[in-house]
């Protein structure tokens, strides 16, 4: 296959007649539509029309449409010459688009997968990557070979300059590639380690050099994925590039390639607890970020359905209020009509959130309770190239505690809180159970000088043993375990838990081998002084616990561990448990306290379409505000609020809290 080929003629485009093109590094709410075409298609492009992009381009008013280009399957949707077009085309469905979204002033960027191509694979054996068995791994091509060369980087130029294109959001990158036993990867890796042939790599956790191997890969993909990023933007200075979840929660690294953005999309079923993770963490790289909601759901042998716009929206919040863009995900036909339900819904949706742009878009925290997400246990429990491992369920049921007890909360890793710690009253780290000798020592010299460490599981709690005040007796045992009391009620915590005996600790909470809380009680939460702050530390899971069942006296006993550290958050209120408060600064300075309502929000597959969320209130939200406000004001909707202030303290009462607003103090 030619390095490069001769690029198609440009599409006609109209100069934009209503606005200039927003770039997509400066967007703030767009649309994505894929279709991954395929060998079997016979109607790409045939439905679309002037008239069926302009219905949707003026009623949702996006600032970008992502289109299809080149999906997991590896075949394009327009009419290349460098890789394999779908045999179905019909239409050239990018110059359509691209002369519309043009007429529009919308930018015009491509959905195309990088790692994972499947027909190169089958035309390239020789550019696949493979696996420990020796063979190949399906559709994944190798980082250390070279399709980035003849293929990605080609293909690429070739859109961009044939469609006049904006950008490009490349799918199938970080969580696609794999540990690599190709010929070309293995001798990268003996050179990397200056070893020969007899140095054989290892092939599972318990070989030696698990860990190097794994982070051998991990700087690998980051040198393809500079690689490319650096030959577009060469080419093509104003062409706007990320990786699909490329220095996020998967790949929590500090940023090392000029992407111009950062984004991914996240579970269709999952979906507001996966963006109230996302986004806090997002919010910390220090890049403009986005997230992709899928706007569809499916489940079993059922073909996907269009999600409501009220669940839609209530995502949407989940995402804005910590300061990033937001965008949808839809598939229209194969003959790629774009339907009235996909219209409907997502003109609803951009209605929500252009409402909310002035209020929310590039904002920054407030600090007040930071989640470590630790980079090192990451690395170390994962054993997937850029991949979770597991890790993220104790922090989401950290996370998930902390904001039903009305916490606002930050995720953030080592590189990002170390030169932070002193703003942040409170640090927590949920089982976590490796760090950096550094990160260790700024954490203790952080309590020291009067901050508060929340450790919440018995892998944490051990790595600051001579800290706790605490001696722990044996080894960590698999136990059952009831915690609470007679009167707080009790709640079932089975899991590995430590036996510990306090020296100048105090004990917080209790668990016991039975339901009856008179007897054979030992310490499951202690608090003890270090310096001018302190630490606490429950010994079991009680964060991986509350992940899988949410029970409301589990969440209590963290609440009191964290109410005993920090007791005095900026904000607090009487709300229930589903409505959560973010506390940030908006672009111009206002304190502005969020608090969405995450009442029926969809979290199981037999629920999959949310079509009303109950309204709560009255309620009210006390904040610690150092002078008298002038204005204090509801955004959007703009409505005044009964409230009083007296000795430092803004007392506001809450009517009706439907999805979302803010209270914001001038």
């Amino acid at each position: 296959m030619p390095k490069s080929a001769k690029p198609a003629k440009p599409a006609k485009s109209a100069k934009p007649s209503f606005r200039p093109r927003v770039t997509r590094r400066d967007a703030f709410f767009g649309l994505h539509f894929d279709l991954h075409p395929h060998a079997e298609d016979t109607v790409l492009g045939r439905d679309i029309t002037d008239a069926n992009i302009d219905k949707l381009l003026i009623r949702v008013a996006p600032d970008y449409i992502q289109y299809d280009c080149k999906g997991h399957a590896g075949y394009t949707g327009y009419p290349t010459k460098v890789g394999w077009p779908s045999p179905g085309i019909v239409k050239d469905s990018l110059a359509i688009w691209r002369k519309v979204t043009a007429r529009h002033g919308v930018a015009l960027v491509i959905h195309y997968s990088g790692v994972w191509d499947m027909v190169a694979c089958e035309h390239h054996p020789e550019w696949q990557a493979r696996g420990a068995n020796g063979k190949p791994v399906p559709g994944i091509t190798s980082v250390f070979g070279p399709y980035v060369d003849e293929l990605l980087i080609p293909q690429l130029r070739e859109a961009a300059t044939a469609y006049d294109l904006d950008g490009a959001w490349v799918d199938g990158e970080c969580w696609a590639a794999v540990l690599d036993y190709s010929p070309a990867a293995v001798k990268a890796w003996r050179t990397a380690l200056c070893c020969g042939p007899a140095i054989k790599p290892p092939k599972k956790p318990s070989d030696p050099l698990w860990l190097e191997w794994k982070m051998f890969h991990r700087r690998a993909f980051e040198e393809y994925l500079r690689h490319w990023v650096d030959a577009l933007h060469e080419s093509h200075p104003d062409f706007q590039i990320t990786s699909n979840w490329a220095y996020t929660t998967l790949m929590p690294w500090s940023v090392g390639v000029p992407l111009d953005f950062i984004s991914g999309d996240y579970s269709p079923t999952l979906s507001l607890d996966r963006a109230r993770v996302e986004a806090r963490y997002m919010a910390n790289v220090g890049e403009p970020w986005d997230l992709l909601a899928w706007g569809f759901n499916w489940q079993g042998n059922l073909g996907h359905s269009i999600k409501k716009a009220v669940a839609l929206q209530q995502e949407a919040a989940a995402t804005l209020v910590h300061g990033g863009g937001f965008a949808i995900y839809y598939v229209p036909t194969r003959a790629g009509f774009v339907t009235d339900d996909i219209i409907d819904a997502s003109g609803q949706v951009a209605d929500f959130c252009r409402a909310r742009q002035k209020l929310c878009h590039r904002s920054s925290t407030v600090p007040q309770v930071a989640l470590l997400l630790s980079v090192e246990t990451q690395m170390d429990r994962s054993d997937a190239v850029f991949h979770w491992g597991g890790c993220m369920d104790e922090i989401e049921g950290a996370l998930h505690a902390l904001l039903e007890s009305h916490y606002s909360v930050d995720i953030l890793s080592e590189w990002q809180l170390e030169a932070q710690l002193t703003d942040y009253p409170l640090v927590v780290i949920a089982d976590s159970y490796k760090l950096t000798p550094d990160f260790r020592t700024a954490l203790l010299e952080y309590v020291k000088d009067g901050g508060s460490l929340l450790l919440l599981g018995e892998k944490c709690a051990r790595l600051f043993a001579d800290e706790l005040g605490a001696k722990l007796i044996g080894e960590p045992a698999e136990v059952t375990a009831e915690l609470g009391s007679a009167a707080s009620g009790v709640v079932n915590c089975n899991g590995l838990w430590q036996e510990v005996s306090p020296t100048k600790a105090k004990t917080l909470s209790h668990r016991y081998p039975t339901r009856d809380t008179r007897k054979d009680g030992q310490p499951a939460a202690t608090i003890a002084k270090f310096g001018q702050g302190k630490i606490a530390a429950f010994y079991g899971p009680v964060a991986l616990n509350y992940f899988r069942c949410h029970h409301p006296v589990l969440r209590a006993l963290i609440a009191d561990a964290a109410a005993a550290l920090f007791p005095d958050p900026r904000v607090k209120t009487d709300a229930p448990s589903c409505v959560e408060i973010i506390l940030r600064h908006t672009s111009t300075g206002r304190l502005a306290v969020h608090l969405l309502n995450t009442a029926e929000t969809q979290r199981a597959d037999r629920f999959l379409a949310p079509d009303f969320i109950p309204s709560v209130g009255p309620f009210t939200v006390d904040v610690s505000v150092a002078i008298r406000p002038q204005r204090v004001s509801w955004r959007p909707d703009g409505g005044r609020l009964k409230w009083s202030w007296a000795a430092g303290k803004l007392t506001v009462t809450i009517p009706r809290l439907d999805i979302h607003g803010a209270i914001v103090v001038e």
